[in-house]
């Protein structure tokens, strides 16, 4: 019996992509496991990578674009409303800019205290294979070595 066909496909396309994948070789030795171990690792972590930088440098982007436009419409915005207040308050306008100097501070100083590290790791998929790797070589059957 072919152990291949123990294992029925899920959907005709599983089975001709299946069939089309060449079978690798089993390991000669431990070493050459190993190494392919390793090998197959390295990948992982480099897909990983790629994808991670991928969605980092959208992401920064897109912040710094919306941080862009935020910054000139609040520059805008207080260049229109501190001679608003100044008129209306009757107020010297140099008074009512450092008022929202130290506001501006103030909010600056809770923003920055209520900012958090992001809480999701990194490399889930990475960290997850490590784990059944440590776990396999613990439980791994410890062979002697003969002498003869």
């Amino acid at each position: 019996m072919n152990p291949s066909s123990d294992i029925a496909p899920t959907s005709p396309g599983e089975a001709a992509s299946a069939e089309s994948r060449p079978q690798p070789a089993p390991p000669l030795n431990w070493r050459e496991a190993l190494a392919g171990l390793v090998a197959a690792r390295m990948a992982l972590i480099q897909l990983e990578s790629k994808d991670a930088a991928r969605d980092a440098a959208r992401r920064a982007a897109w912040v710094a674009a919306a941080c862009g436009c935020a910054f000139f419409a609040w520059a805008l915005l207080l260049a229109g409303a501190i001679p608003m207040i100044s008129e209306s308050l009757d107020w010297p306008w140099n008074r009512v800019a450092v008022g929202a100097a130290i506001l501006h501070l103030l909010a600056g100083i809770i923003l920055v205290r209520l900012a958090k590290p992001s809480a999701a790791t990194a490399f889930p998929v990475t960290r997850a294979e490590f784990q059944k790797d440590r776990e396999w070589i613990e439980n791994f059957p410890k062979t002697k070595k003969s002498n003869g």
